[in-house]
This record gives structure tokens, sequence and C-alpha cells, in this order.
């Protein structure tokens, strides 16, 4: 499994894989597909910077308008479909190993498909990831290996540590900054607020 691509099947998958090299050529990362509803479905694009840095409204308006023209020529939905851009947020989906690694110490929740030792839900501390797993320790002090082929949903929990680590991450030169802007305004989907979002980024596409 690689370490820089959610783990994802069926017309996720699909999509993921035309629109996944344009964002990295732009200086971006893919962190989650989704496909929503049928009749007019809404695909859901989630992404973060390379650099680490805070993904803008901006960086949601260049994403929307190169995914849109590569779902417009791959035509991978049938009829009307609208499309939503967003940054992961800081608590975020854990769609990848690197996401699992990358944020080892902290709070997360996750759910299965399948039972894993009797249980599908899982609540504890973020270990990382090993040989196609999601390692995690549990409230009661015990270890789990989540098969990440398995995995439902996983997303880490808000708490203050995952905030000042958010922080320091949105700066990767590491470079101290004076402000007075909540670090939590990015809502608690990952949806940008400063001007409403990005959602509805791509008008309703009708096919030819």
């Amino acid at each position: 499994m690689d370490a820089d691509l959610p783990f994802l099947t069926g017309l996720d998958a699909r999509i993921a894989e035309m629109i996944g090299p344009a964002l990295v050529d732009m200086g971006f990362e893919l962190v989650r597909v989704s496909v929503l509803g049928r009749e007019t479905p809404t695909v859901q694009i989630m992404a973060d910077r390379a650099d680490g840095s805070q993904i803008t409204i901006d960086d949601c308006e260049q994403i929307s308008h190169a995914v849109g023209a590569i779902l417009d020529v791959e035509d991978p939905l049938p009829g009307e479909w609208t499309l939503e851009v967003s940054s992961a947020g800081i608590d975020r989906p854990l769609t990848r190993p690197k996401d699992w690694d990358r944020f080892a110490g902290h709070l997360a929740r996750a759910e299965m498909n399948m039972p894993v030792d009797g249980r599908k839900r899982f609540s504890g501390i973020v270990l990382g990831a090993r040989d196609g797993c999601g390692l995690m320790r549990l409230d009661d002090g015990l270890e789990v290996a989540l098969p990440f082929d398995e995995m439902r949903k996983a997303r880490l929990v808000l708490t203050d540590a995952l905030i000042e680590a958010s922080a320091r991450m949105a700066r990767p030169d590491g470079a101290a900054q004076q402000t007075d802007e909540d670090p939590t305004a990015e809502s608690p989907d990952g949806m940008l607020e400063q001007t409403g979002g990005r959602r509805g980024a791509r008008p309703p596409r009708k096919a030819h």
C-alpha cells in the first residue's frame, strides 16, 4: 500500500487515479475522494498542501478547476454531478498510512467493516502504521492493528494537543508567528469557512 495514497475502492478509487497525478503536479496531496448520492452525486475531494502549510480558498478553487476539467474529459459519472473541494481540517480523517505515522501520539476514533477482536469501533492513541494496518493503543492500554482494507473510517479527535501540533505543522519553516486568529477557524469537517467554503465549487454538469 502506497503511504501517499488513500485506501479507496470502486468509483472513489477510479476518480483518485484520474486526478491524483494532477494534484501532485500542482503541489497538493489527495487525502480523500468520496462520491455521495445517486441521482445527482456529489464528488467530495479533500486535499493537503504537499509542503504541510495550510490550504487556502484559492488553493481549493485551483483544485476545483483542475479536477472539474479532468472529470469532464474522463466522464466517470453519468448525468449531473456536483464537486466539493475542501481542506482536511484539524480533526482530519486518517486515510493513508502516512497520516497514521504523521499523527502518532494523538487521539483518534476508527470504525471497521469487519470486527477486530470482537468489535468494530475503536478509540485510542495513534501509534503509526505497519504491514497494512493502523496501530492504536486503546484506553485500557491494549494495542490493536486495524487493517486498512477493512477500515470504514478513521478520524482524529479534536484536542488542545492536536490544535497546537497542527499550528506547528502549518508552518513548516518553524517560524514563530504572532496572530490573533483562532487556530480552529476551519470547520470540524475541514470545509474552509472564510468565504462560506467551497461547497458547490463547480456547478452541476450535464452529460452530452
